[in-house]
């Protein structure tokens, strides 16, 4: 007994930080395991002669990885990435420009970069949407006067429809969550409704420059792509192929689901382990299996917003909420895919499906957000009277 309470003692004092949102990293990466366990067992068989281990063993390494990156992202305290931030932004927009020119093809997409001698490939994107939210969490923070000035405002939200527009040619879905993402942060941060409306003014233009080169030179933007996933979801009442064995195995699993391993539709299914991994873990677990998925994002939404209220410091507030929409976002949109309540995207479950950088700057996103967390439990044991926010 002595024992277990030293246990628990010593874990709390090493990880400090709101409880939940660490069951919460637990919990999905737990799910992640078992569900990329059974998803890529038709991959392996494939790819690796039948060693179904590899990927689940791959991923868990990863994983790991991913976890002790959130775990050093916590320690630090979180005023240290407004410094880092504007350093962050500056090496990830030529990054993201130098993807959409000069990286190699991958599935009729420009996303990937590998990295000289060591051969792993990076996703900048992923990279980029940190860096862009740690940045504008800093600037609504510390510059409300420049915010209200209307020549020098757009300044800071000039990186905005920059980074969003380098990232939608091979990933729009990723683009228009990040832009959302940016929109509802400069809305929590107060900043005028004339800038945000004109942001949104911004996106739109851009975005139809992009569709406008993307008929005139498809090589550069997937708008055929686009156009036939929109058309898809329009015009088929039952979605496309991939929706389609998509809810079919939402339908087998029922309740509780056929079991651990048991999936047949990750036969059928393209990319189970990554995009569409969502309707394995509904037909393995069930609708209860759904629904904890979905609960956990939720319980995330929540105490993020928790950390709003008592923040000392606005930029704690609006970078914690600003990293956690983020990932609600582009969950949501993910499950939205395997249920038909919207087109095919092309989104990973955040923390759950397969992959390298999605999996490491998700866990990023979690320790930044711990990070902020810890420092306000620091602050109310120091400080047990409520402190006013700032």
């Amino acid at each position: 007994m002595n024992k277990a309470l030293s246990l628990k003692g010593r874990l709390y004092k090493e990880l400090k930080g709101d409880l939940a949102i660490w069951l919460v990293i637990t919990f999905l990466a737990a799910f992640s395991l078992m569900a990329i366990y059974s998803s890529t067992e038709t991959l392996a068989y494939r790819e690796q002669r039948g060693n179904t281990e590899y990927y689940v063993i791959k991923h868990f390494v990863i994983l790991m990885a991913g976890l002790f990156c959130a775990y050093l992202c916590h320690l630090l305290n979180y005023m240290r990435y407004a410094t880092l931030g504007p350093i962050l932004l500056w090496i990830a927009v030529p990054l993201l420009a130098y993807t959409s020119f000069f990286a190699p093809e991958v599935n009729e997409a420009r996303r990937w970069l590998s990295v000289p001698g060591i051969g792993i490939s990076i996703q900048p994107s992923d990279f980029a949407k940190i860096a862009l939210i740690i940045h504008l969490a800093r600037s609504i923070a510390f510059r409300q006067d420049v915010i209200k000035d209307t020549r020098k405002a757009w300044r800071i939200i000039a990186p905005v429809p920059l980074v969003c527009v380098l990232m939608a040619p091979a990933d729009l879905s990723g683009a228009l969550v990040l832009f959302v993402t940016c929109i509802l942060m400069m809305f929590i941060g107060r900043v005028g409704l004339k800038f945000i409306g004109g942001l949104i003014v911004i996106g739109l233009v851009f975005l139809a420059g992009l569709i406008l080169v993307g008929y005139m030179a498809p090589d550069m933007v997937r708008v055929h792509t686009w156009a036939s996933r929109i058309s898809e979801f329009m015009n088929d009442p039952n979605g496309g192929y991939q929706v389609q064995q998509a809810k079919i195995a939402i339908a087998e699993g029922g309740w509780f689901g056929v079991g651990p391993g048991q999936s047949t539709q990750d036969n059928y299914l393209p990319y189970p382990y990554a995009d569409f991994i969502y309707a394995i873990i509904c037909e393995e677990y069930g609708l209860l299996g759904g629904s904890a998925i979905i609960i956990l994002y939720l319980i995330l939404a929540v105490r993020c917003m928790r950390l709003v209220t008592r923040s000392p410091k606005a930029f704690g507030a609006i970078l914690a909420i600003g990293l956690c929409l983020s990932l609600v976002l582009q969950a949501y949109a993910n499950i939205a895919v395997s249920v038909n309540l919207v087109p095919v995207t092309g989104l990973t479950l955040p923390m759950v499906s397969m992959g390298g950088t999605s999996i490491i700057f998700s866990c990023i996103s979690f320790g930044i957000i711990l990070s902020v967390s810890k420092y306000i439990e620091t602050m109310k044991e120091e400080f047990p009277v409520k402190t006013a926010s700032a």
